[in-house]
């Protein structure tokens, strides 16, 4: 076969391409992987803060999200949390868990460097600061390059989605799927801030920095953990967590005192000269409760309180609501909703039904996980479950 041949090239040297093209590799196949980018990984090595949340115990298919309801089933089920522990404990690689979620102790370049050597022992080549130009099919596929022009039996793209478009994210392999035919379903930011409208801006922009444990509801998804307050909307992963579900106009439901009971805490206080703002500034930040004092129930001493406004007060608490004006967009935010439509492909091979041996891994697909790990997981399952086929 001439020397420009291969029979695998995978665009996208990112977690789920370096999956496949190891997979591929140990199959005895000739690979290729070819990226634009100057470094492997790049949203690896910023995951988790640099951590690296490489994955959560506790996945299961629930943790995504699709427009093809259970697609992710079978590739989670042949390669799980387990599996890629294993690899990381094959290369020594120290690492911990948190509430489920799996983070390398030295940082994310551990993970990197181990998939590079991987890649190496398979065979694999790879061709970095590599721009495609351009991708045809007869028999076989051709991509064309700044570095040349190579063909292949198989073609995978793994290009990502268009979040973390500061590390040169595009929307390329969407561009593939549609010049082969294959539909892309919408695209949204997830994982990502929630911005204020402009009266709760002026609200509550100046408590920047504030931070409360909290349970946040959008719809019938509820999440507990923490949430920030900034100058222009609210973050903290529980909000993340709530924009994989929020549209816009759409309000979400802020329960500021989870797992207390708020008219309790009220009622015990309410033979008491102590003002409302300082009774529950005992439970929430000062600089917050005083100012949502301030603006929903001007504080007045307990003992000033009738039960009817008490119960308004911590039905409050419990269900502060906020309708923000729209997301931080894709230049903020951690993954996208939407991608190629995975009615297109095969969940058992990832790939496409209409157009024999081109395949489609990680984020490029529509697949979305939950905050903590599931997404690297998805890019993991995805590229080992491709690999096996390409």
């Amino acid at each position: 076969m001439h020397k420009d041949f291969r029979d695998v090239i995978i665009i996208g040297a990112g977690a789920s391409g370096l999956m496949c093209a190891i997979e591929a590799g140990r199959r005895g196949r000739s690979v290729l992987v070819v990226d634009h980018a100057p470094v492997t990984g790049n949203k690896i090595r910023v995951s988790g803060g640099g951590r690296c949340n490489f994955g959560n115990l506790n996945t299961s298919p629930s943790n995504y999200l699709s427009g093809n309801t259970g697609f992710c089933t079978s590739a989670l089920a042949r390669f799980g949390p387990e599996d890629f522990i294993r690899l990381i404990e094959k290369h020594k690689i120290h690492y911990h868990e948190e509430d489920g979620r799996l983070f390398c102790d030295k940082g994310s370049v551990e993970i990197v460097r181990m998939l590079e050597k991987e890649c190496r022992s398979s065979g694999v080549e790879m061709m970095l600061n590599c721009r495609v130009s351009g991708i045809t099919r007869k028999d076989l596929f051709t991509v064309a390059t700044n570095l040349g022009r190579f063909r292949s039996h198989s073609l995978v793209v793994a290009t990502g989605g268009i979040s973390f478009r500061q590390l040169g994210a595009t929307d390329f392999g969407h561009r593939i799927a549609r010049r082969f035919g294959l539909n892309v379903t919408p695209l949204r930011p997830a994982l990502v801030p929630l911005l204020w409208n402009g009266k709760d801006r002026d609200r509550f922009g100046t408590l920047a920095g504030v931070s409360l444990d909290a349970t946040v509801t959008c719809g019938r998804r509820s999440f507990r953990d923490s949430i920030l307050l900034t100058h222009d909307g609210l973050s903290g992963p529980a909000i993340l967590q709530a924009s994989l579900y929020w549209t816009e106009g759409n309000p979400l439901l802020i329960d500021l005192m989870p797992g207390r009971d708020a008219y309790e805490i009220l009622m015990a206080g309410r033979q008491g000269k102590i003002e409302m703002r300082n009774l529950l500034s005992g439970y929430l930040p000062k600089r917050f409760i005083h100012a949502w004092c301030d603006m929903f129930f001007p504080s007045k001493q307990m003992n000033q309180y009738s039960d009817r406004e008490l119960k308004k007060v911590a039905a409050a608490v419990r269900r502060w609501e906020i309708v923000p004006a729209q997301t931080a967009g894709f230049s903020r935010a951690e993954v996208m909703l939407g991608g190629v439509d995975t009615k297109e492909l095969s969940s058992k091979t990832m790939e496409a039904r209409k157009v024999a041996n081109l395949y489609f891994t990680g984020e490029v697909m529509d697949v979305t996980g939950q905050l903590g790990g599931f997404n690297l997981q998805w890019a993991w399952s995805s590229g080992y479950a491709a690999g096996q086929f390409v």
